[in-house]
């Protein structure tokens, strides 16, 4: 019974400088390779940032794993992701692959069921999603949108120009309207 609340207090200390000088490592190369580490603007991103937190944890508390070999895996980790975001940025098909794309699922005044299967999202959902933006009414809402990093973005009635933000995001195509509830064809 002992042993599972104390073992030795070599241990201890050894868990302590391990997670002072393993989180001071993780802290320097994150500093060192900036903010777009640690976003969260899609799904890639937020493996990165689970498996540094699991990476690190590891570090703390496993006697099998060095310090250095933790500071290898941030250093790996933090320059993989430097990389992919990198050309992301400058290829556009790394970054369709990435992050994927934005799809429309509530569009002038009528929901997309085509578009909610694809998305596996509710109309109840679509419906809180309004609600958490201040909206009583769906005829106020212009669009919802299910970005790549999993959040719903709601668009008003009436803030739609030229300059649209719901430019790159795919219109509703002719299955994708009310009551067309097959998927396109040659689709699974």
């Amino acid at each position: 019974m002992e042993l599972i609340f104390f073992d030795n207090w070599q241990a201890v200390w050894r868990t302590g400088i391990l997670a002072v000088l393993a989180y001071t490592s993780l802290v320097v190369l994150l500093r060192i390779s900036g903010r777009r580490t640690l976003s969260k603007m899609n799904a890639f991103d937020l493996v990165v940032t689970v498996a540094l937190g699991s990476t690190l944890a590891s570090v703390i508390l496993s006697k099998n794993v060095t310090l250095s070999q933790g500071v290898a895996a941030f250093a790996l980790l933090i320059g993989m992701q430097f990389i992919v975001t990198w050309t992301s940025v400058r290829v556009p098909w790394v970054r369709h692959v990435v992050t994927g794309e934005p799809a429309l699922l509530f569009y002038q005044g009528q929901h997309l069921p085509a578009a909610l299967k694809r998305a596996r999202v509710t109309e109840d959902e679509i419906r809180a999603a309004v609600r958490s933006n201040g909206m009583a009414s769906l005829d106020k809402v212009h669009a919802v949108v299910l970005e790549t990093d999993g959040s719903f973005s709601v668009v008003p009635q009436g803030t739609v120009d030229a300059a649209s933000s719901l430019s790159g995001v795919v219109r509703p195509g002719p299955y994708d309207r009310p009551g067309q509830e097959q998927d396109r064809p040659g689709r699974e």
